[in-house]
């Protein structure tokens, strides 16, 4: 990666650097919510007393993450991205070492709590990668951030060996959520070396741009906010089920791991070429090749239940996300001017975080009730409306029917 950032034109010094230190943060990140997800869905199946709740853990971060996104972004806006950023690692240390207690305790509902507090976590980190394209010229933007992306691949690598080495520590994979808090605090101090200039202040009565309402009806925006949230939504529908499902098949959590990680790996692999491919061939373009890819996942998934079928459906999976998400956070990131940022990325992130959550609760219960074909089924309206959206919103904007 740092071959690739040294590329970039000597403007981009400090977003080089920048990226660097998101892409570090980010594998600590990653490593933090893929043990979550890997085992949120398990460790709530083994707590809870109705089993159509066993993903709520995962539910309860995503809703952590959609109640913090506005006010993280707001705080930021005034404060500064690193203060921000700090302050989401040490809930992601907070949560981790209480996800551990809650196990102690065999208490369902304390573990929920404690996921949702991980969803601060999760709230904060998803900025890191607008965060990369604070310093960035507009040609090294798209890759500035699929850059701060990649750095999750390192924690996809991580992420099965910390579970191999602490999945029997203690009980019930309680070492694992402590690995997490290690994880997350070492992020946080990564962190602290973060170089983005506080935005300036704005007087009382200084313009702050155009309404919110006004930005978000731009068709480009409404395409990116299609793209972005059900890419977004949609794996998590299939990857929160997926640890169960293999579960239910006989599996067992490493072999689950194993499926995670290598979601994760194509999750976060297409970063390092995401952003030239954006460059080339066009934000909408790149986020239609990810949502083909997305369906992809559906179709190896519906082909049979081995563990192979469930890996290749999981790297499907992981690689459409990307794709589709990176194109569409450039896309974002094009909408709105500097001092319309705060306004407009946190109204981005509520939007695709509640559709997550949402999405990740009907994943406990859809496989409870219909089965994981049921689950990859859906995959196919829901983001062939969406890919619908892309084709057809720019080019409302280009005939001049604009909002």
């Amino acid at each position: 990666m740092s071959e690739a950032l040294a590329a970039a034109p000597a403007v981009d010094r400090l977003a080089r650097r920048n990226a660097l230190i998101l892409a570090v943060a980010q594998a600590c990140y990653g490593v933090a919510v893929s043990l979550v997800i890997t085992l949120g869905g398990v460790v709530g199946h083994a707590l809870a007393i109705d089993k159509s709740l066993s993903t709520l853990p995962i539910t309860t971060m995503m809703i952590g993450t959609t109640v913090a996104v506005i006010p993280a972004s707001l705080f930021m806006q005034r404060f500064g991205r690193r203060t921000g950023f700090m302050i989401g690692a040490g809930a992601g240390v907070a949560g981790s070492l209480l996800a551990a207690q809650a196990i102690f305790a065999g208490s369902f509902w304390l573990f929920c709590l404690a996921t949702h507090f991980l969803g601060y976590y999760q709230a904060t980190a998803g900025y890191y990668r607008f965060a990369a394209a604070d310093t960035a010229t507009p040609e090294f933007r798209p890759k500035a951030i699929s850059y701060a992306l990649g750095g999750g691949l390192a924690g996809a690598l991580l992420t099965p060996e910390i579970v191999r080495w602490t999945n029997d520590v203690y009980v019930l994979s309680a070492g694992c959520f402590l690995a997490a808090a290690v994880s997350a605090g070492l992020g946080g101090l990564i962190l602290s070396l973060l170089r983005i200039p506080k935005p300036a202040r704005v007087a009382a009565g200084a313009p702050t741009g155009r309404p919110l309402f006004q930005i978000m009806r731009q068709p480009r925006f409404l395409a990116a906010l299609a793209a972005g949230a059900v890419s977004y939504g949609m794996m998590s529908l299939v990857m929160t089920s997926t640890p169960l499902a293999m579960i239910a098949c006989g599996f067992d959590n490493l072999d689950a791991a194993g499926a995670i990680r290598w979601h994760v790996v194509a999750m976060y692999l297409p970063s390092f070429f995401a952003g030239h491919l954006i460059a080339r061939y066009g934000r909408e373009q790149i986020a239609l090749t990810g949502m083909v890819i997305l369906l992809l996942c559906g179709v190896i998934a519906l082909t049979g239940l081995s563990f192979i079928q469930f890996t290749l459906a999981m790297v499907a999976l992981g690689a459409g996300w990307n794709l589709a998400y990176v194109a569409a956070t450039s896309i974002v990131t094009d909408s709105h001017t500097p001092e319309e940022r705060g306004k407009v990325q946190a109204a981005n992130e509520l939007v695709i975080f509640s559709f997550v959550a949402f999405s990740s609760f009907m994943s406990g219960v859809l496989l409870n009730h219909v089965g994981w074909n049921g689950i990859n089924i859906a995959l196919f309206p829901t983001i062939g409306l969406a890919a619908l959206l892309v084709l057809i919103l720019p080019r409302l904007g280009r005939s001049g029917r604009t909002a």
